[in-house]
């Protein structure tokens, strides 16, 4: 049974996802009260890749969040197959792990148990005013409103604020199979139009999530959209229900209105081809503690623009290799031939390396890619 909220708290939550928890732990140990609302019951599920990167593992223990391997399957890098060529990397510090969402969400509940912070579930919002929240009717007081209710966040309509929309709108799919996984790293298979996440979460168990634009494909049918897959999977049987969920990138003009801040995807979001929606909420959720403690959330205006920043400039390159597929071929080429590319380019999309470090990497891959088909 969750603990009750005072009637006056520093912070309220909307939302109990990932990114809202991630808040709550980030502002408690800067020792604020904290208080989440969501009127959702646990675990919270949600289509998803489900591999956590060493950047986003990172960012969890900064809130004080260690993830017990155990729990899930350790991956070392990232494979893309596809137009005939195997590219992989590894990772230059630690490795991933891959791990159910319903599981991570437990993880991050008894964290937040354990820290004091009330959780009130199947609570709803009603409305928000200059004193504070209500819910179910009744008024929790407050100083700050943190939105973590996603992308179609109902905060944000009250407010009447909208989201920039900075790529196309895309359909997730996900589903679990039964099966051994053949291999330590992350899968990436790409087609015209699509791509397929593999994620080892277990002994025996993988993660698969297919994302695509394309109206007419029949998106479940694995062996027609990605043979090699379907040979993987062999006689796998599928363990869980498919769940979608829309993958696009957007933007908010302001993450701030007055006393109002927003997090995780109804901050603004990034295509999930680059896997790190999770890895940014949670980056996210330090900068907005940072900022609370120092009184001025503009601080965390600027901080959420360099988080997001890199990832969108990452989810624009990969979204034109999906729509062009000379480009495609070419560069899974050239990262199959210079897996030395591959991973220093990995290290820059991880944070591990500045741009500026790989400019060279990126010079060469790029006159590659313009340069005449042969």
């Amino acid at each position: 049974m969750s603990a009750q909220p005072s009637a006056h708290t520093d912070l309220v939550v909307i939302g109990g996802g990932p990114a809202g928890l991630a808040a709550a732990l980030a502002a408690r140990r800067r020792g604020f009260n904290v208080v989440v609302v969501d009127r959702g019951r646990p675990p919270i599920d949600k289509a998803c890749g489900e591999g956590l990167m060493p950047d986003g593992l990172a960012a969890l223990q900064e809130i004080g969040v260690k993830v017990d391997r155990t729990l899930g399957f350790p991956f070392r890098g990232i494979r893309f197959l596809g137009e005939g060529a195997i590219a992989e990397a590894a990772f230059a510090e630690g490795c991933g792990i891959g791990i159910r969402r319903t599981a991570l969400h437990r993880i991050l509940i008894e964290h937040s148990t354990a820290a004091g912070i009330p959780c009130r579930w199947g609570a709803r919002v009603n409305a928000l005013d200059v004193a504070g929240v209500w819910v179910d009717g009744q008024m929790l007081r407050c100083r700050w409103v943190v939105a973590a209710d996603g992308f179609h966040s109902q905060v944000a309509r009250w407010f009447g604020v909208r989201r920039v929309l900075a790529g196309p709108r895309r359909i997730g799919l996900r589903q679990h199979f039964r099966v051994r996984p053949w291999t330590d790293f992350v899968e990436v298979h790409w087609r015209a139009g699509y791509q397929a996440y593999v994620t080892p979460i277990g002994s025996d168990e993988v993660c698969v999530a297919i994302i695509g634009a394309a109206p007419g494909l029949p998106t479940t049918d694995l062996p027609n959209l990605f043979p090699a897959l379907a040979a993987c999977l062999g006689d796998g049987q599928p363990i869980s229900s498919l769940r979608g969920a829309i993958s696009q990138s957007s933007r908010l003009r302001s993450v701030t209105q007055d006393r109002v801040v927003f997090i995780g995807d109804a901050s603004g979001s990034v295509d999930a081809v680059t896997g790190e929606g999770l890895a940014l909420a949670f980056r996210q959720a330090s900068a907005l503690a940072d900022a609370l403690s120092s009184g001025d959330l503009a601080r965390y205006q600027s901080a959420h623009r360099r988080i997001i920043r890199r990832p969108q400039r990452m989810a624009r390159l990969l979204l034109l290799m999906d729509r062009n597929d000379g480009l495609r071929r070419r560069a899974l080429a050239e990262l199959a031939t210079r897996p030395d590319m591959f991973g220093r380019l990995l290290s820059v999309h991880l944070g591990l390396r500045r741009p500026v470090q790989a400019s060279l990497d990126m010079v060469r891959l790029g006159v590659h890619l313009l340069a005449p088909a042969r």
